[in-house]
């Protein structure tokens, strides 16, 4: 296996474990793809909930230009909720992990298809 591998299945733990779902594995593995050489990255690869900066540039980048989304109060409440689900708490909240719940969470699979 390689890194990128061993990175997916870290992923499928936490939403196994920490925010307790089962992962579709090809669906995960294309959010992770999609991420590019971010996951590599130990700051890019997680987001950083109580920076408000950082939850614009997933509402901005990834809600709105990559799954295609409309600005509005929908957006933030689906990011607090899958913060919300990962755990406040939660230290590392990995960026692939997010960004395949916010896609099951507005149904937008068909964008990874």
């Amino acid at each position: 296996m390689g890194k990128r591998d061993d990175l997916i299945a870290q992923y499928a733990d936490d939403l196994k474990n920490k925010c307790g779902m089962t992962p579709d594995m090809d669906l995960l593995t294309k959010v992770t793809i999609g991420c590019g050489p971010a996951i590599y990255n130990p700051d890019a690869s997680t987001v950083a909930a109580t920076q408000e900066h950082e939850l614009e540039t997933v509402k901005n980048n990834f809600l709105i230009k990559k799954l295609g989304l409309a600005d509005g109060p929908n957006l933030d409440e689906a990011i607090q909720s899958v913060i919300e689900t990962y755990g406040r708490s939660e230290r590392n909240k990995y960026r692939a992990v997010v960004y395949y719940m916010l896609t099951k969470h507005f149904g937008k699979e068909s964008v990874y298809g």
